[in-house]
């Protein structure tokens, strides 16, 4: 488990139905180690805080392991790390193996396992083909979000060593399906809203789905 490339990269414009948005989802791979802080990675930023970036998005995570999938996918496109706008590129780390609230050190920084990435227009700006937002939600490959929970220095080829496991043992995975295909899965719906490390935003949202769900069955 640890990182094979470190990408950061300040916001950009870039044209939307020839309207110019700003972007910070292009990021480029560096040497060397950067400080990890509260919100994000030095040298690194997000565009629009409404949306990016906060205490429980301050680093964003993707599994080298996916890049492969998508080569087929998308064979005629160029794939270099950092594709899909993270800040590390890991491998070992996959979200069907990952609880939300798992915590790990890397480098001289503790961070711990927030949510997973839901796509925004903008991976579609990046790609260039809109479609993507859709294929890479149903895909289930999202890669996630870290909170910072030490402040610390970090560099490709960090390992993460795992501090502690959450007791919920709610995946990553977990989140998306219940986004995604298993919206009427009242079990995992109320093993997730119990997890204290998940954003209140998706807690709320899953609370709302249970309510309805539960409503309906009266």
């Amino acid at each position: 488990m640890k990182i094979i490339s470190l990408n950061v990269g300040l916001p950009r414009l870039v044209l939307r139905d020839e309207e110019p948005v700003s972007t910070g989802i292009f990021k480029e791979p560096i040497d060397g180690r950067v400080m990890m802080r509260t919100l994000n990675l030095d040298g690194d930023r997000q565009a629009d805080l409404s949306v990016h970036g906060g205490p429980s998005k301050a680093v964003y995570v993707y599994p080298a392991e996916h890049y492969d999938f998508w080569k087929r996918e998308l064979p005629e496109m160029d794939l270099p790390w950092g594709m899909f706008g993270e800040n590390f590129t890991t491998t070992g780390l996959l979200e069907a193996e990952i609880n939300i609230g798992d915590k790990f050190r890397i480098g001289t920084a503790e961070v711990m396992v927030t949510q997973p990435r839901m796509p925004c227009y903008k991976l579609g700006l990046k790609f260039g083909r809109p479609d993507i937002i859709k294929r890479f939600l149903q895909s289930e490959r999202t890669g996630f979000y870290l909170a910072v929970l030490k402040e610390g220095g970090v560099g490709a080829g960090d390992e993460f060593e795992p501090l502690a496991r959450d007791a919920h043992g709610v995946r990553v995975s977990d989140i998306t399906r219940l986004y995604t295909r298993e919206k009427h899965n009242v079990t995992l719906l109320r093993r997730a809203i119990e997890v204290e490390a998940l954003p209140e935003s998706w807690r709320g949202y899953f609370q709302h789905q249970l309510q309805k769900l539960t409503s309906s069955e009266h």
